[in-house]
């Protein structure tokens, strides 16, 4: 039986020098990024571009060096949206990692973005497991790496490998969007439940709300990973990303109505700053009212 390695080789990242100099195996990798900016002033993103290469001795494709030019290569870190940087920062221990899954990852007609000395061709799947044993090689949380790659490994779902065919990609496709619309449709109806508006979850029923609770997180691990059985090879990525789904739905939620008011007020704030201030001060009026009727007389 093949052992299962847990512990981190941070040595396996190493300076991969320049366009120009050559990879030194015995210094660190040096992360040296030059910030720009894309689209219009009020729409610009930003991106990073290495001034240096970094280099990854894989266990099974050898030393990759990324970018094969650092003077075009570009990444926006870790590709975490907004949303879940509170969870998953941009960078941190699993950059080097991140910055070399952003080189190996290319489309079907696009140059790829680094080099293996040993002229291997890794499609995404290869891409998503180097991606997953360097987080492991540069000590990211165990937690946060099967996160990371879960949601890597959907992103290979939907974009498809140049080793699949057609058909096996459209059963990946379907199968992870029937899963994962199952699990949030039986997270709505159990959030529903718990609150008495329905009575369709046999895993809750009729109990005291604690006891509800308590069923609905259990199922909110236990079915997910059953379904994740369906994934087929990507079984693990199922159940973690079904369990994430479940269990985030409702911080998801409350964090989606939370920007969308955020964003709602800078829109409103650069095009109509009058209407923005007075729309501040009805909302500070309204709160001190309302402060005003829970500590005085009317409570």
């Amino acid at each position: 039986m093949k052992q299962i390695e847990t512990s981190a080789e941070p040595g396996r990242f190493f300076d991969g020098g320049t366009a120009s100099a050559d990879p030194d195996p015995t210094q660190p990798p040096r992360i040296v990024l030059e910030r720009v900016e894309v689209g219009e002033v009020r729409r610009r993103t930003e991106r990073f571009r290495m001034q240096r290469r970094i280099a990854y001795r894989d266990r099974e494709y050898g030393v990759l060096l990324v970018p094969a030019d650092p003077g075009t290569f570009e990444s926006d870190l870790a590709s975490v949206p907004a949303i879940f940087t509170w969870l998953v920062p941009r960078t941190g221990r699993h950059l080097p990692p991140a910055l070399l899954h952003d080189g190996i990852v290319h489309g079907p007609h696009e140059i790829p973005d680094y080099v293996s000395e040993e002229g291997h061709v890794l499609d995404r799947v290869a891409a998503d497991r180097v991606f997953r044993d360097a987080m492991r090689d540069t000590d990211t949380g165990p937690v946060r790496s099967w996160l990371v790659w879960s949601a890597v490994t959907l992103g290979t779902i939907r974009a498809g490998s140049t080793q699949w065919s057609r058909g096996r990609h459209l059963r990946y496709l379907v199968v992870a969007a029937a899963t994962l619309l199952a699990i949030a449709a039986l997270g709505v109806l159990a959030t529903l439940d718990l609150f008495d508006v329905v009575d369709v979850v046999p895993w809750m029923g009729e109990r005291p709300f604690a006891e509800e609770l308590l069923g609905g997180l259990a199922g909110a691990v236990v079915v997910p990973v059953v379904l994740g059985l369906a994934w087929g090879r990507f079984a693990v990525a199922g159940a973690v990303s079904g369990v994430a789904l479940a269990v985030l739905l409702h911080v998801t939620a409350a964090l989606g109505l939370i920007t969308l008011a955020y964003l709602a007020a800078e829109w409103l704030a650069r095009r109509r700053p009058v209407a923005a201030l007075t729309a501040g001060a009805l909302v500070i009026g309204a709160s001190l009212l309302v402060l005003i009727l829970c500590l005085g007389p009317f409570r």
